[in-house]
């Protein structure tokens, strides 16, 4: 049996454990380390019964406050429209001029201004506004309707050659002047739109050259024509 001593260095008893003359110590855990896993056993304990914590199949415990992401996320959003209806109610209202006139409002209309353009009209446009291939540069102030803000705002707010009863209407850009497309891909939508119902080509194209062709119908022309060419953006049928 191993026999205890007291180490005369540490003051501590030794296990009676001596591996090549090194005797182990009976050193105890220190006592901050358990005051904190008591506490954190404890915070444990008061956040499963105060917090949502538990998965009951298709629910979970909501907690003695009641707290979830939801409700987070709804009261947060409704500050944010709060907090936005003092500016907001004032774009809606006021004059351009006035607005412009007013450097704090102006601050906030390129900010949140400048989101909206990002969403809705980069994508033609480009995030500088000058135009992605084949569109309008916004920058170059050529306008076909009219620069002004009133103006502008009534073309954003009808939109071109949209289903609005007073939409603007617009014809389709060139493609082959705007080198959006070569001769070659020119010729070749030409080709495949002979082969949609009601047409005929005179010698069927081979499968492959068929596909290609319509990958560039429906890269480029798909959109307002639809993917049998049937659309026509101003009187329903086919151009």
């Amino acid at each position: 049996m191993a026999v205890k001593e007291r180490d005369s260095h540490t003051g501590y008893m030794t296990t009676g454990h001596e591996w090549n003359g090194i005797k182990e110590l009976n050193t105890p855990v220190p006592r901050i380390v358990y005051f904190f896993l008591i506490t954190t056993a404890l915070f444990s304990i008061g956040y499963w019964i105060l917090m949502p914590a538990w998965p009951l199949g298709v629910s979970f415990t909501r907690g003695l406050l009641g707290i979830d992401q939801t409700t987070t996320v709804e009261n947060a959003l409704k500050q944010s429209n709060i907090q936005r209806a003092s500016w907001t109610k004032r774009i809606e209202t006021e004059s351009y001029t006035a607005i412009q006139a007013d450097d704090a409002l102006m601050k906030i209309v390129r900010q949140s201004g400048k989101t909206l353009f990002g969403d809705n009209c980069a994508v033609c446009h480009g995030l500088n506004a000058k135009g992605s291939k084949g569109f309008p540069d916004l920058t170059a102030r050529t306008w076909l309707w009219g620069g002004d803000p009133e103006t502008l705002a009534e073309t954003i707010r009808v939109g071109i050659n949209a289903d609005h009863p007073k939409t603007r209407i617009s014809e389709m850009l060139g493609f082959g002047r705007n080198q959006v497309l070569n001769r070659a891909q020119v010729d070749a939508v030409i080709a495949y739109l002979r082969t949609l119902p009601g047409e005929t080509e005179k010698a069927p194209a081979p499968i492959a050259q068929l596909d290609e062709r319509q990958k560039l119908f429906a890269a480029h022309c798909a959109t307002c024509h639809g993917d049998d060419g049937k659309e026509n953006l101003r009187k329903g049928r086919r151009t």
